[in-house]
């Protein structure tokens, strides 16, 4: 925290009220709202912050931030209503369709309303298109966040912003690459360009029957689960113990609820055993109503008179009121590989534009593979972004820089920083 003199405090006081976005989330502290839940209250400066507040959302410290301007939408319009007779025309195009509402999705709308206030936008999505942050579902119980306040814009009101084609509600059917045209149950659409940021989904092994388990990859999932949990301690066993895994056992067991996490592995987070952060979790979970039982492998999952039975290979067996399957991640190809995109374990990109094998398609965030590697992390989606928008808009080329993530585990028993 920095020291001011009397009177650079008074010069401060008098200057507007800046932003600040986590380079790891992109969340974004402003000033004049403060963070009240971590103890800054509306007005605080960010140079008055502490140097070990962590950010609300993955826990990184104040290091991590940098100065954050909005784009000044109200301008680029005003832009966009000056242009000559002839630019207007030649928008009169179908423009960008993109499909999937989640944090890539509306990133790359925000991005490329920034560089060009004109261009047709289309977002298609299967949900309601409300803006939120995801990391906010491995902390919301132990915080006791209302899941009214996880919606951080409506789809409707993000759509009106930034003067973008909203179809909520809208599953995307077939892409016609010959034409370009994607097929949606409203409808049929042009495109100039296609982005596809639909994510991935939850990989079920047989064992694990859909209509048994909960699997917490977005919004409109997590707050069924809220609902079926209720207001009293439930018995809730988890399959897999991974990143997804710890997170919500550690949260839902700081919560009050009774948790079992299996896993086939002997520790959590065994993907960074090398860094002990299975050893350090467990330890950190010694006091919680949290079981961790590894080297297992979960046979069957029954429901015997509105309670779930879930037995594994070895033949022990657990009751739970709910199951929850965090077995990783997939990316559905019916759309990109019905279209002839190239395929290697998800939609491959070029590295340096994040376009597919189509000239006319992008991908960014969780469905594409860079060399056949998937990186389902936050952090990337902003710089994938500016280089799709970049890429579209005709702007001088600002190569993606595919680099390792720093993974910010928000078991908030014991927060970690991993490689």
């Amino acid at each position: 925290m920095t020291t001011l003199t009397p009177i650079a405090e008074a010069i401060q006081s008098l200057a507007p009220w800046q932003q600040y976005i986590c380079n790891a989330c992109g969340y974004i502290y402003n000033e004049a709202d403060g963070d009240p839940d971590s103890g800054l209250p509306a007005g605080t400066r960010f140079n008055d912050i502490p140097d070990d507040w962590a950010c609300p959302l993955c826990g990184v410290t104040k290091a991590d931030f940098a100065p954050y301007t909005p784009p000044d939408l109200a301008a680029l319009q005003a832009q966009a209503r000056c242009a000559p007779t002839s630019t207007i025309a030649a928008r009169q195009t179908p423009g960008v369709v993109i499909v999937g509402a989640g944090r890539a999705g509306w990133q790359l709308a925000e991005t490329l309303r920034a560089l060009d206030a004109a261009l047709p936008i289309t977002l298609v999505t299967a949900c309601a298109g409300d803006v939120y942050d995801k990391p906010l579902l491995s902390v919301a119980v132990a915080r006791q966040l209302e899941t009214q306040k996880l919606v951080r814009e409506t789809g409707v009101a993000a759509a009106q912003r930034l003067n973008v084609r909203l179809l909520a509600h809208t599953h995307a059917i077939r892409i016609c690459a010959d034409t370009q045209q994607l097929r949606t149950t409203r409808g049929t659409l042009r495109y100039d360009q296609l982005v596809l940021a639909h994510g991935a989904q939850p990989a079920l092994p047989p064992s694990l029957p859909a209509a048994l388990c909960w699997r917490v990859n977005h919004l409109g999932a997590y707050l069924q689960l809220r609902a079926a949990l209720g207001d009293t301690p439930k018995d809730v066993l988890i399959v897999g113990a991974g990143l997804v895994g710890s997170e919500l056992a550690n949260d839902l067991a700081l919560g009050g609820h009774r948790v079992t996490l299996l896993d086939v592995q002997t520790e959590p987070l065994a993907r960074w055993h090398a860094e002990q952060a299975g050893a350090q979790v467990l330890q950190a979970w010694q006091d919680l109503p949290l079981r961790f039982v590894g080297g297992v492998c979960v046979a069957s999952v029954e429901k015997l008179q509105g309670r779930y039975r879930v037995t594994t290979e070895c033949g022990q067996r657990f009751a739970a009121d709910q199951v929850i399957a965090a077995t990783g991640l997939q990316t559905p190809g019916r759309l990109a590989q019905g279209a002839g995109l190239a395929w290697q374990n998800g939609i491959a990109v070029a590295p340096d534009t994040l376009r597919t094998s189509d000239p006319h398609i992008h991908a960014l965030g969780d469905c594409i593979t860079i060399g056949g590697q998937a990186s389902r992390y936050i952090e990337p989606i902003a710089r994938q972004a500016r280089t799709i928008a970049a890429d579209i808009c005709g702007r001088a080329p600002l190569p993606y820089e595919n680099r390792p993530a720093m993974v910010r585990v928000k078991t908030t028993s014991l927060p970690l920083t991993l490689h």
